[in-house]
């Protein structure tokens, strides 16, 4: 079957880095913001000056001595007259603002500027000329008809007609973006350059005692954005350096602490598979604390399967070894029956029977155990619980009878009366086949646990066969029948059920100390 193809995690967070580099990159194809800027700087300069040069404008008009009704149009009072501050704030917006044509020309009025508002600019042109050659900015000063009577070579003419001008000349302030070139097409509304073949136009209104007295019409070029990146080149240059730096740093921890691990923990899998127990040992680098539990989850996890395999090769030995012998016995006493038949006398013949039904009932005995243990270790809590008191009630009355108890026995466990009878009647049926005449069982609590403890006043277990007890098919008691399985199957119950027993030093016989959970569920006898 063919691999359905899935990229690799280098080349997800290669890509990732790559983006991550582009994006600087990207961000100077998308600088509208940046230029939109440069553009709302310049109309708020704009402003500045045009207000400072109104305010001289209107003082003179004051000493002049121009009554209102040589004024022009009469300005709406303002919204609050009673804040002190009444700031013009800059709109032009490079997404919405249409970029208007050239500006028109000029054209000659029907009637020429008051002579006094022509003094007045005369005053005033020398203030033009030095504030242009600071700021780089063009200024028109006009009248209230919208004649221009100071700045350039337009003086006498009006440019009443200029939407901008038009709007200044009642009273409001107007701004607008403008072609520098005419001969050229609009550039679209999300082009690159779109700002830097435009001027910014604004027409702010002289007004004296509540009606215009003329018109401040500045103009400028913005800033070119190319041009401001290129004088700000060595700050860019840093800039780049360090989302390279940044970029590779990023790089590096990713690889040390994530894809890393994950191509280690790979590898070992492979390794795990073939059969290399060497591989089932800690990362040298672990990454993230979540990698870290993956793979020792992962280790582990595997480590139990290799210590699963060898409890199944071990288990398999003894079954088997277990086995061969009765089944030896019976195939030699049957060949002698068979063979012997008519030689062999009927007190013979009974010896030979007598043996084969021994060794089939060891057999079955056998049998039987080891379904026992499977059952056992393949049992599962499911919420089951019962206290002590119920799990006695469930033994042979001859098991019971050997008892002696002491504790708390309504103490609720977590595990079914049916499973804890089974475990305390294994310990106590061991007992009494070790010619214990007394076994005590001694139940408390400790936190969230039951600690139990059986003790026997047998003949006990030696400390050569102590570390062997547990083991499946240890047993010194083989010839009265016995399999080795007990204690095997009492452990593989209480795992089952988050328990855990051992065997503890005594002065008299046996004693085993177990621990099992305490449950709040209710009492079950399954």
């Amino acid at each position: 079957m063919k691999q359905k193809w899935r990229p690799h995690l280098r080349s997800i967070i290669l890509a990732m880095l790559m983006i991550a580099l582009m994006m600087p990159l990207a961000g100077l194809f998308f600088f509208r913001v940046y230029e939109n800027q440069l553009i709302r700087q310049t109309e708020s300069e704009l402003i500045a000056q045009s207000a400072v040069i109104a305010s001289v404008y209107a003082g003179e008009v004051r000493k002049a001595g121009i009554v209102p009704d040589r004024l022009g149009a009469v300005v709406s009072a303002r919204p609050n007259p009673d804040e002190r501050y009444h700031p013009v704030e800059p709109t032009l917006d490079l997404a919405e603002d249409l970029i208007g044509p050239q500006r028109p020309d000029a054209v000659t009025p029907m009637v020429p500027a008051d002579a006094a508002f022509v003094t007045i600019g005369t005053m005033l042109a020398p203030v033009l000329t030095e504030t242009q050659e600071v700021t780089l900015a063009g200024f028109r000063l006009m009248d209230p008809n919208g004649i221009v009577i100071a700045g350039g070579d337009e003086r006498g003419q009006s440019l009443a007609h200029v939407e901008e001008v038009a709007l200044a000349l009642k009273g409001g302030y107007a701004s607008v973006l403008r072609l520098r070139v005419s001969d050229e097409p609009p550039p679209p509304l999300y082009s690159i350059s779109r700002g830097t073949k435009v001027r910014v136009f604004t027409a702010y209104p002289v007004v004296v005692d509540g009606r215009v007295a003329g018109v401040v019409y500045a103009s400028r070029t913005p800033s070119n954005i190319v041009k401001h990146f290129y004088q700000e080149r060595g700050k860019l240059v840093l800039a780049l350096v360090s989302v390279v730096i940044g970029a590779l740093l990023l790089g590096f921890l990713v690889t040390r602490t994530l894809t890393g691990p994950l191509q280690e923990l790979t590898e070992r899998t492979r390794r795990i598979a073939a059969g290399d127990r060497q591989a089932v040992k800690p990362l040298i680098h672990h990454g993230t604390s979540e990698i870290a539990e993956l793979s020792q989850g992962l280790l582990a996890m595997a480590q139990k399967l290799h210590d699963r395999s060898d409890q199944v090769s071990t288990f398999a030995t003894h079954v088997s070894h277990e086995l061969k012998s009765p089944l030896t016995a019976i195939h030699g006493a049957a060949e002698l029956l068979r063979d012997s038949a008519d030689t062999m006398t009927p007190e013979q013949r009974q010896r030979f029977l007598g043996n084969i039904i021994a060794d089939t009932t060891r057999l079955d005995h056998l049998v039987r155990r080891l379904m026992e243990l499977a059952k056992a270790k393949g049992l599962s809590s499911d919420g089951a619980a019962s206290t002590v008191g119920l799990a006695l009630a469930t033994l042979e009355p001859r098991l019971a009878k050997a008892i002696t108890f002491n504790g708390e026995a309504e103490l609720l466990l977590a595990m079914s009366a049916h499973n804890l009878g089974a475990v305390i009647g294994n310990l106590v049926s061991n007992a009494l086949r070790h010619k214990a005449s007394i076994v005590r069982v001694d139940v408390k609590r400790d936190d969230d646990r039951a600690i139990m403890t059986v003790s026997d006043n047998g003949t006990g277990i030696s400390p050569n066969n102590a570390a062997k007890i547990f083991d499946p098919f240890f047993t010194t008691a083989r010839d009265e029948g016995g399999t080795g399985m007990g204690l095997g199957i009492v452990k593989a119950m209480l795992d089952a059920h988050g328990g855990m027993i051992s065997l503890v030093p005594s002065s008299q016989g046996a004693c085993f100390s177990l621990s099992l959970p305490l449950s709040s569920q209710a009492v079950s006898w399954a």
